[in-house]
């Protein structure tokens, strides 16, 4: 009988969650930069700036997030263009600290290209958003006539666009 209840104090069901293999993953997670904390290279003219999208997710693979803003500047009518940016907690070739600030490591859409970001999402290293813009000089500015996805992939060192229906929609 000793032997019995021996046996059953070491045989009990496992309890909490299995350690990973990797050991980086059982230590603390690394958190996403925060967009509200950066100042863009934006101009707005003396108007405030305003992100009105973030997403969140490791796009270079490194196990640490990046965080995704889309960037316009607060005008008072119109549609003003949005500029889509990468930030990053800290340079590629340092180790995260505690208290590091984030800043801002790539461009992805530039307000030039006139365009309206929407629907900013990170999956699987994919950065996508649906872009508004405009067919001709003569649409108003606060009616976008032209709809498209665009998306981005970090490879061999930067971003680069990904091809996607080049068939832009109306409207």
């Amino acid at each position: 009988m000793a032997a019995v209840i021996a046996t059953a104090g070491l045989v009990q069901p496992a309890t909490g969650t299995p350690a990973s293999a990797d050991p980086a993953a059982n230590g603390p997670q690394a958190t996403a930069p925060d967009a509200a904390a950066v100042t863009y290279p934006l101009d707005c003219k003396g108007n405030p700036q305003a992100v009105t999208a973030t997403a969140e997710g490791d796009l270079d693979g490194d196990g640490r997030p990046e965080t995704v803003a889309a960037v316009r500047c607060q005008a008072g009518s119109g549609t003003p263009p949005h500029a889509i940016y990468v930030l990053t907690q800290t340079a590629p070739d340092k180790d995260a600290t505690e208290g590091a600030r984030p800043r801002v490591v790539a461009t992805l859409l530039d307000t030039p290209q006139r365009q309206t970001a929407t629907d900013l999402t990170v999956r699987d290293g994919i950065v996508t958003a649906t872009l508004l813009g405009y067919s001709s000089p003569d649409i108003p500015r606060y009616s976008p006539d032209v709809k498209k996805l665009a998306k981005w992939r970090w490879s061999d060192g930067k971003f680069r666009q990904e091809l996607t229906d080049s068939t832009a929609r109306s409207v």
